[in-house]
């Protein structure tokens, strides 16, 4: 029996890894010529369409000139120091509008973030993806409020806290 337990385990690893191989194979790549008109071809002349729709729109990043420190207040005593660098997300036309606005963005955004430490949102684990999730929803509405919709995003580069 026990000469038998390994061949046993070699033909179980064997027909596993085939049926493996067999359930990963890749999908066959399917050609369309000019003049053939199936339902997968027009399915996959449609998602090239809607990618090269997608990628023709410009995105443009504008970094935020300064980084932004924000105190965590705990027992009317500062007890660290966030420091973020922010950059917001729209089109190259855009970009002047933005640079011209800074000043009431910066305004808004430490707002923002001021409010944020205060409600805890800096304490404990506080790069977690749900915690991370509220402050940049409310930087974003906080940037439209400023802007308008030209921002579509607000990108957190860098974040740090540091220890008092």
């Amino acid at each position: 029996m026990t000469k038998l337990l390994p061949i046993f385990l070699i033909i179980l690893g064997g027909a596993i890894g085939g049926g493996a191989g067999i359930f990963l194979k890749p999908a066959e790549d399917i050609t369309c010529e000019d003049g053939q008109e199936t339902d997968e071809c027009a399915e996959m002349k449609a998602d090239k369409e809607t990618e090269a729709e997608e990628e023709s729109e410009d995105v443009y990043y504008i970094a935020m000139k300064n980084q932004f420190v924000v105190p965590v207040i705990r027992d009317e005593r500062v007890r660290s120091l966030v420091v973020l660098s922010l950059s917001l997300e729209t089109t190259p036309e855009n970009g002047e509008t933005i640079f011209t606005r800074e000043p009431k963005l910066r305004d808004v955004f430490l707002q923002v973030l001021f409010d944020h430490s205060h409600i805890g949102g800096f304490d404990g684990a506080f790069t977690e993806s749900s915690r991370m999730s509220v402050l940049k929803v409310a930087l974003l509405e906080a940037a439209q409020s400023v802007v308008g919709s030209i921002v579509s995003d607000v990108i957190i580069t860098d974040i740090v806290r540091q220890e008092t």
